[in-house]
């Protein structure tokens, strides 16, 4: 199993580019409107902020215009420690996406798991990494249209060292947009009824006590928490123009960092923090410059 280290010290982070066909869905659809070049800007006003002002060891894989969904690069591992879970995505297509994640992954000297090595297998499996909630202490795995109970099953046959609890996700959400921590101990959560059942189910389930920051936008509850050096921590969170009423709420304890529109479009697509390399000597962090 993995080593453990302290929640939300960080070393490396892992992007994707945009995409020109960004906007497009796996497997045929409508897809959905967008903004190619905003998203493209916003993309990079996030790269830099994990390079310049947080200091992480950044990653980018090129885009794949053949792969529209492949931004989306949280979907596809899950990292805790020196261990990463390559994912099995609802749509077959994306599955095709895990091919140059697995090759960072595996540059990064990380113990690579495929969904399907474990033992029995995991057939019918589903599992995408915005639906995977760790707080530090523990899993929580949102059951969607996108993830199912056999894929919760194989993220706990994987990181056996911490508990993993399945909770609700209404309509066509991702439980990471709905929740996300604010800091070691902070879980932010938007105040919907659909995250408030969600909420509740958690509540339930856990061992450990959280302190809940409700915010009133959705957008809002999607946040990346960095543990800095010197006591810094930072927030990175929507801007103000895009979630006014609770950004003044989560300014509480952390240097904050707003990014052009961290939501690029409508519900639940938004770029983040795809997934970070969890720093293996604690002692020694990149120095981050002020924000």
């Amino acid at each position: 199993m993995a080593n453990i280290y302290p929640y939300g010290c960080f070393t490396h982070a892992v992007v994707r580019c945009i995409p020109e066909s960004f906007g497009k869905l796996a497997e045929g659809g409508e897809g959905f409107q967008t903004d190619l070049a905003k998203a493209q800007r916003q993309m990079g006003v996030l790269t830099g902020a994990l390079r310049q002002k947080v200091g992480l060891q950044l990653i980018e894989i090129p885009a794949d215009s053949e792969l529209p969904e492949s931004w989306r690069i949280e979907d596809i591992a899950v990292i805790q420690g020196d261990t990463a879970l390559i994912t099995r995505p609802f749509k077959q297509q994306r599955c095709l996406e895990a091919e140059a994640v697995r090759q960072v992954l595996n540059e990064l000297n990380l113990t690579v798991v495929e969904m399907g090595d474990e033992e029995g297998g995991s057939g019918g499996a589903t599992l995408e990494g915005s639906d995977v909630f760790f707080t530090g202490k523990e899993f929580f795995v949102g059951i969607s249209k996108h993830t199912n109970h056999r894929g919760a099953e194989v993220l706990a046959d994987t990181f056996k060292d911490f508990a993993v609890s399945t909770v609700p996700v209404c309509g066509g959400s991702r439980l990471k947009s709905i929740c996300s921590m604010g800091g070691p101990n902070t879980i932010i959560i938007s105040n919907s009824d659909g995250a408030k059942k969600t909420l509740r189910v958690m509540e339930q389930l856990t061992d450990h006590h959280y302190e809940i920051l409700s915010v009133p936008e959705e957008v809002a509850a999607n946040c990346v928490y960095i543990r800095g050096p010197a006591k810094v921590d930072y927030l990175l969170h929507p801007t103000a123009e895009e979630c006014p009423n609770s950004v003044p709420v989560s300014e509480g304890g952390c240097t904050v960092k707003a990014f052009t529109s961290q939501r690029i479009i409508n519900n639940t697509s938004l770029i983040d923090l795809q997934f970070c390399k969890t720093k293996k000597n604690p002692t020694n962090f990149l120095g981050p410059s002020s924000v």
